[in-house]
């Protein structure tokens, strides 16, 4: 059974930077110090942790929601099979450590276009995510699977893409970024209306489940014509939280949101003090 989160709850992507050199039983005790809500495992370089660090987040995390991003070398529309296989493999051991710590979700990036027709690479995607699904399946790994909307143009993943690939799978829905949506458009997705849109178009054609498990992303943003070029803290970018969050409330979204900024506990407590201000 999939894990159902009762309210939206705000986590750190990583271990807060006050954990320094420190493990995950510092980082657990400063998240409650902050009286944030859990953190985002974040799986860079590959899918790296020890039966020590599964073990006590398995055990400590009964007030702490658990999601995991997977490495950044995933590209399952790559010219090279080996490549493909690669990413399948760090999808599918991201969501082995997800389901043995009781995490919520994982989320990765999922393809770059490499030049080709979007129809095309729609359909790679397609093809390699049942892959993810059917060996999800045997091996009994019940978590979100969560291609996440990407932040430039070069990058599989706007969220039509993502919607509409979460449409072909159960265990699939989307994770959404919306710093990436805002630079991947060049400022737009940066009002009231135009994030209501996206969460409209989640629930009309996902259903109300696909907003009442919901993963997304928020932080500052730089981005250029090209799309993103790094997150920020939130007071130094244009990114619009508070309409952000006015539309998460309205739309009684529940689930997680990730902040990714820079001082990424900082702006966690702001944006979490902010929608309940709300």
């Amino acid at each position: 059974m999939k894990k159902i989160l009762d309210k939206l709850n705000f986590l750190t992507a990583g271990m807060p930077l006050a954990t320094g050199k420190g493990s995950y039983p510092e980082a657990f005790g400063i998240l409650k110090d902050l009286n944030l809500d859990g953190m985002e495992m974040e799986f860079v370089h590959g899918v790296r942790i020890t039966d020590k660090s599964k073990d006590f987040i398995k055990s400590n995390s009964e007030n702490l929601v658990i999601t995991a991003h997977g490495p950044f070398y995933i590209n399952l529309n790559s010219k090279e099979e080996e490549k493909i296989d690669a990413s399948v493999g760090r999808i599918i051991d991201t969501a082995r450590v997800a389901e043995d710590v009781g995490a919520y979700s994982i989320t990765y990036h999922a393809a770059f276009y490499m030049g080709k027709d979007k129809e095309i690479v729609y359909n790679q995607v397609k093809n390699q995510t049942q892959r993810i699904v059917d060996i999800l399946e045997k091996e009994k790994i019940n978590v979100w699977i969560r291609p996440e909307t990407t932040g430039k143009a070069t990058q599989w993943g706007d969220f039509e893409e993502i919607i509409r690939l979460s449409k072909e799978f159960e265990q699939v829905l989307p994770c959404i970024d919306f710093s990436h949506i805002h630079a991947r458009t060049g400022g737009q997705y940066n009002t009231y209306d135009e994030i209501a849109y996206v969460l409209e178009r989640i629930g009309k054609e996902l259903g109300v489940q696909a907003l009442e498990n919901f993963h997304g992303h928020l932080a500052g943003i730089e981005y250029t014509d090209k799309g993103e070029r790094q997150h920020l803290i939130l007071e130094e970018s244009d990114m619009n939280y508070q309409a952000v969050l006015k539309a998460l409330k309205d739309f009684n979204v529940k689930g997680a949101l990730v902040c990714e900024s820079p001082n990424i506990e900082d702006d966690a407590q702001i944006l979490k003090e902010y929608y309940y201000s709300l």
